[in-house]
């Protein structure tokens, strides 16, 4: 069976040779662009492959212990875990451009890199607007590679129809985050001209899209499709997928308002100052008084809010019992994926990885 620590070594190894590729065009075309193949290097170096790990689960679940067969389909499934990687760190890229962030991983956010770049040559302009930039066309830069792995893996296939259903998937996918995060901002802006009732219902929306199916749902499906998984099996894993997915991101908004800095790679309460309009805070706002209410909409996405304004903030919501909703919720849609997954009837390897993952994603600390 292909197992997650093979395949992330295949990854690596399929990244270095890629971006090794892509440098030497970039070289061929200025000496200026050594700066963006370097941070490339580095910049896909790091991340725990959790995307191509749920990927090469998607194919196991399939394929089993047959999961090395010679029919191309081996390497379509090391390029397509790959490019999942590559598309996920040029959604970060745009993710903290939109965001503001400072950091990510605990170090400078790509838009800081370009910025210091920038001030550190004592360039003519803007620094900050050459860091900004800079980051929306590496970000871009990195799409496209992204769909240049896959393309290149899903060549070599025999089974054309697979192939064909492993980018479709990858497109709906691409097509779902994107929209997914423009939701998200909307909902920042416009969460003043929706009912108090409606914020939870799209708040899971959003939650859904940029997220659930993302993480989780799409790369099985991806990975099942290369090994020409079956319908039901395809369904099994959407059934285990999106509850797993929404309580992942669920266990991300917890530790974006409480997660310990020196493990997330981000400030305390990061989320309360990027004015995050997540589940937890629609169901704090649902159980709160409304003067607490008004005080939380107050000081939500302030980017000074002190580190005394951020503890307030996060005992009003743990006061209210958003906290612990949140908590059952993970619970629960932990327990229907599971449920799915028992009732589906993949090989017994497949489910306990499955199992493993479930329980993975919704008890970390980062």
């Amino acid at each position: 069976m292909v197992t997650a620590p093979r395949l992330a070594d295949a990854v690596n190894e399929r990244l270095e040779e890629f971006l090794a590729d892509r440098a030497s065009i970039l070289r061929s075309i200025s000496t200026d662009l050594d700066p963006i193949s370097e941070f490339s290097k580095v910049f896909l170096s790091g991340g725990k492959r959790f995307r191509a790990r749920c990927c090469a689960l998607g194919f196991a679940a399939v394929r089993g212990a047959a999961g090395d067969a010679d029919d191309g389909s081996r390497e379509a499934l090391v390029a397509a875990a790959s490019a999942l990687e590559v598309f996920h760190a040029a959604a970060l890229v745009h993710d903290d451009l939109v965001d503001n962030s400072d950091t990510r991983r605990g170090a400078p956010s790509t838009h800081r890199v370009f910025e210091a770049q920038h001030a550190g040559a004592a360039w003519a302009g803007d620094a900050a607007a050459f860091g900004r930039a800079s980051a929306i066309l590496f970000g871009d830069l990195l799409l496209g590679w992204s769909d240049e792995l896959l393309d290149e893996g899903l060549a070599g296939m025999r089974d054309r129809a697979s192939a064909r259903a492993a980018r479709l998937a990858f497109n709906r996918m691409r097509t779902e985050v994107t929209v997914g995060q423009h939701l998200d901002i909307l909902e920042e802006q416009a969460w003043v001209a929706h009912p108090d009732g409606s914020h939870r219902e799209r708040a899971e929306r959003v939650l859904v899209f940029k997220s659930a199916k993302y993480s989780i749902e799409a790369p099985l499906v991806i990975g099942a499709s290369i090994a020409g998984g079956s319908e039901h099996r395809i369904d099994v894993l959407r059934e285990f997928g999106l509850p797993i997915g929404i309580a992942f991101q669920l266990r991300d908004d917890v530790l974006g308002v409480y997660g310990d800095p020196e493990v997330t790679g981000k400030p305390a309460g990061d989320d309360l100052r990027e004015g995050k309009r997540t589940m937890l805070i629609a169901i704090a706002r649902e159980r709160m008084p409304a003067v607490d209410r008004e005080r939380l909409d107050d000081r939500l996405g302030d980017p000074a809010l002190s580190a005394d304004e951020i503890g307030t903030l996060q005992r009003m919501i743990r006061d209210s019992g958003a906290v612990d909703e949140v908590e059952a919720v993970i619970a629960a849609d932990t327990e229907r994926a599971l449920g799915a997954l028992a009732a589906g009837g993949l090989d017994r390897d497949a489910t306990d990885g499955l199992t493993e993952l479930a329980y993975a994603v919704t008890r970390r600390e980062h």
